[in-house]
């Protein structure tokens, strides 16, 4: 049965903003070798809506954008949406009983699916699904953006914490 981990980069002050900062070369390629053993992606509409930047190629993307890009469109994806009528490549839409189709997804599933978004997170954390959160945190306060736990923040205990990069720390917790 495969785990549900939601991971993203966080603000000193909570918040998750792609725009506001980004990953370091270091934690890119982190993130890169992340994509690539996993068994696969579960998007809300919004985060997918981003992340489909990489479905197309680009002239300007270096070697480690084009391995991002690589192992992002070789995993499956499942998108969550009721107003999305299709999805791109490699890609399932997701619009009828989230707690069912989650559960289903994950009996038929090894290793570890990514939950993208934290409105996503929250609904899927709600229903119990979420089996990890990592915490990429990083020296920035950004004072607005969505943030990571987009309700109230359920009881974790924390499992592990590892440096990434010089400036940037995982925090690895686990429902209690």
């Amino acid at each position: 049965m495969a785990r549900l981990v939601f991971g993203m980069n966080q603000s000193l002050d909570g918040y998750v903003d792609h725009m506001a900062f980004g990953p370091s070369p270091a934690l890119f390629r982190h993130f890169i070798e992340e994509a690539k053993g996993q068994a696969g992606s579960v998007y809300g509409r919004r985060m997918y809506e981003v992340m489909r930047y990489w479905d197309d190629e680009h002239s300007e993307w270096n070697e480690d954008e084009r391995a991002f890009a690589a192992a992002w469109r070789k995993q499956p994806k499942w998108v969550v949406s009721r107003t999305l009528k299709a999805v791109g490549p490699n890609a399932t839409l997701v619009d009828g009983d989230l707690e069912q189709a989650i559960r289903e997804i994950k009996a038929g599933c090894e290793g570890e699916i990514e939950v993208a978004g934290p409105e996503l997170a929250h609904s899927l954390s709600t229903l119990g699904l979420i089996d990890e959160y990592r915490i990429y945190l990083h020296p920035v306060a950004i004072g607005h953006g969505k943030p990571y736990f987009a309700g109230p923040r359920p009881p974790l205990r924390l499992v592990a914490h590892d440096r990434i990069d010089e400036s940037v720390i995982r925090l690895t917790y686990v429902p209690t």
